[in-house]
């Protein structure tokens, strides 16, 4: 058997109604509903005035607004807007504050929100967020058997020229064997890189990298390629 479900109109109405039948007074009403003598009367009140559409809620807005902005400031930062869509509240304020500086301008929040109420902000996409990869596809089971090597995305330097950060970790450990910044993703510039890190730290089994299916050949592949995984044996006789 479902729930029975109330609203506060319905119980009103019931109160409304059971008052009316005169079997009861209103202070044992009260106790049955859980209500006070004074909202009892208020509610006894508004219907004998309205009728039933006066068990309805009022709107809590108040009547009057001291502090609202004026229409002629509100129209103005309206106007304003839409000629500079990509204008903000801060922008829009500033230059209305010179054009008339006797106006009372509102404040930055309310600003956006009049601006976001007439549907002149628009809003941006969520980013999509990247979860955790998860547990490896195969089990590490010792230090050297897996390292993981990846260039993690190029940014521009000051002198105008980018920088490829190369790193190295040990896949059981985590430990960073190498971060070095390159000029480019070329084999050329990472070789010397793996062979010093294979004289210090050793050869690993295994290495995982978005880049290794393709160390065996003369050139890198296309970045963001499916990860594989090359036994080092190959990489290292290849170059």
């Amino acid at each position: 058997m479902p729930w029975s479900q109330t609203t506060p109109m319905h119980q009103r109405t019931l109160f409304i109604a059971d008052h009316l039948r005169g079997t009861r007074s209103v202070s044992e009403l009260c106790t049955e509903y859980g209500i006070s003598r004074k909202t009892a009367y208020k509610w006894i009140d508004r219907f004998i005035r309205r009728g039933p559409a006066g068990l309805e809620d009022r709107s809590r807005r108040p009547r009057t607004a001291p502090n609202a902005t004026e229409p002629a400031v509100v129209e103005a930062l309206v106007s304003l807007r839409h000629r500079h869509p990509t204008w903000g509240g801060r922008k829009l304020l500033a230059y209305l504050a010179r054009r008339h500086p006797l106006w009372k301008l509102p404040g930055l929040s309310v600003t956006c929100a009049l601006l976001k109420r007439r549907g002149l902000v628009r809003h941006k996409a969520a980013r999509r967020k990247i979860g955790h990869p998860g547990k490896p596809a195969s089990a590490i089971l010792a230090p050297n058997h897996v390292w993981c090597a990846d260039f993690k995305g190029q940014f521009r330097m000051g002198n105008g020229r980018y920088c490829y950060p190369l790193t190295v970790t040990d896949g059981y450990s985590r430990f960073l064997l190498e971060c070095r910044g390159l000029t480019d993703t070329s084999v050329a510039g990472a070789r010397p890189i793996f062979q010093r890190l294979f004289q210090q730290f050793g050869l690993p089994q295994y290495c995982v990298s978005p880049w290794s299916a393709q160390w065996t050949s003369s050139e890198w592949p296309t970045p963001g390629t499916r990860t594989s995984r090359v036994s080092m044996p190959r990489i290292r006789s290849a170059w």
